[in-house]
């Protein structure tokens, strides 16, 4: 869709929306001012939707033409998160930032705990594969991207934006974990793009990745 396709007042609208999230994203993570943003990104996704299409149907939340393909994408996705915060972006966010990224609470637990293991995987596929992916990829995402005018340059500067966005998210990791988290950020906003914009891939890919990290602590695997 080209600049010109996008009337200049719809521009405006996804700018202040995408401003108001920004604002949710800092305001509880790195000023801790207002309540978790998840959940009121979530909600902004849904009302901007019915404020704006008149319905409750989300086009990017429409069933993938091949549930085969987009379950392979988000496997490759999974690995890439996995693989290169492990291996590549966590070292060298460490190296840069002299720290190294604190764990989330929700995979710190003993091992063979199956009580805290089942609660660990309830929460990432609402919580965080569900409620984030929405949020930031089908809300903060798209509104950047119609911001710009859904041009190319456009949808690239609104992936990096959203991952900054979705880095600072995770704030209470600390400056390396915020590094890997906008790393994390790119890959499940790419998969998002590079399957038309269809949020079932990154939806998959982050409730995958969370869920490999759950089993490695609960077998006792984690560092």
């Amino acid at each position: 869709m080209s600049v010109q396709s996008i009337p200049v007042q719809k521009r405006w609208i996804s700018l202040i929306e995408l401003l108001l999230g920004s604002f949710f994203v800092i305001g509880h993570n790195v000023l801790h001012i207002v309540p978790n943003e998840v959940p009121i990104l979530f909600a902004l996704f849904w009302i901007s939707l019915r404020l704006r299409e008149s319905r409750w149907n989300a086009p990017n939340l429409r069933r993938p033409k091949s549930w085969i393909r987009t379950a392979a994408v988000a496997v490759v996705a999974a690995a890439a998160l996995q693989l290169g915060s492990e291996f590549a972006i966590g070292p060298l966010a460490a190296h840069l930032t002299h720290t190294t990224e604190r764990v989330s609470a929700v995979f710190r637990s003993p091992a063979h705990d199956w009580h805290h293991l089942w609660q660990t995987l309830a929460l990432v596929w609402t919580f965080a594969a569900f409620g984030e992916e929405i949020g930031y990829r089908g809300y903060l995402l798209e509104r950047a991207g119609e911001a710009g005018g859904q041009s190319r340059i456009a949808w690239w500067i609104a992936l990096l934006l959203a991952s900054v966005l979705f880095g600072f998210g995770h704030f209470y990791k600390g400056p390396a974990g915020v590094m890997v988290s906008t790393y994390s950020g790119l890959i499940l906003g790419g998969t998002y793009l590079l399957c038309g914009r269809n949020l079932w891939a990154p939806i998959l890919a982050h409730g995958i990745s969370d869920t490999f990290a759950a089993l490695v602590v609960f077998l006792g695997l984690a560092s």
